[in-house]
């Protein structure tokens, strides 16, 4: 997989996770320049 794949890869993912959440962060691990994890903390608001 080339680099531009894997930013498409990686942006398409994030845009997945931002669609589905309402409150909460999204971090990118990267190791040696290259995303290798998004971990999604998501909080649910109770009124």
């Amino acid at each position: 997989m080339g680099r531009d794949e894997h930013i498409d890869e990686v942006i398409h993912k994030l845009k997945e996770m931002l669609q589905q959440m309402k409150f909460g962060s999204i971090t990118l691990i990267i190791q040696d320049g290259k995303v290798i994890q998004l971990e999604k903390s998501e909080k649910v608001r109770l009124k």
